[in-house]
């Protein structure tokens, strides 16, 4: 069965027809050409797919597309601005945050989504937070020098500050 979604990607509206059971990654990658968001497992396991979906990180391959419907989705291809590197991304590359690359766009869309939470956070934190993320190339010393950097230099950056705003009414609070 197919079913309609109307979503804003990368600040753009969208319109598509979409399987009840594919992933948001496939819809992302194959029929929107968002090809940063990567597939590393289909498990959820790895990270590589993360994502900001209405604000808040998501790994694509956990979320069906058709669910998305009236969402804002933010991949790695929307975080700079003008050309501009957002911080995080540029914090990766003063940092040397990356070797193959694979895990990266996971990676900067985790700590930027850290960074909206926690706008200083410590080495031990970033560790902590970046957890449901996999690399296997890099020891992840650099990875958390490149989230510290970006910290020290910016934030999560004007879209993800943009993003987060926008659906801060969305979420519900929760009293005990």
């Amino acid at each position: 069965m197919r079913n309609n979604v109307h979503l804003t990607v990368n600040g753009k509206p969208v319109t598509t027809s979409v399987e009840s059971r594919q992933l948001l990654v496939y819809l992302l990658r194959e029929q929107l050409g968002m090809t940063g968001t990567h597939v590393g497992c289909d498990t959820s396991n790895c990270g590589a797919c993360t994502v900001l979906l209405d604000g808040e990180a998501v790994k694509s391959c956990t979320v069906l597309a058709a669910s998305v419907d009236g969402s804002s989705v933010v991949t790695i291809e929307g975080l700079a601005v003008a050309g501009e590197l957002s911080p995080v991304q540029e914090g990766f590359r003063q940092c040397h945050g990356l070797q193959c690359g694979y895990c990266t766009p996971g990676m900067v869309m985790a700590a930027t989504s850290l960074l909206l939470d926690d706008p200083d956070p410590t080495p031990t934190q970033i560790r902590s937070d970046l957890d449901g993320n996999l690399c296997r190339c890099t020891g992840y010393q650099m990875i958390v020098e490149s989230v510290r950097w970006a910290a020290e230099n910016g934030g999560p950056g004007a879209i993800a500050d943009a993003e987060r705003s926008a659906h801060a009414d969305d979420t519900v609070a929760v009293t005990s």
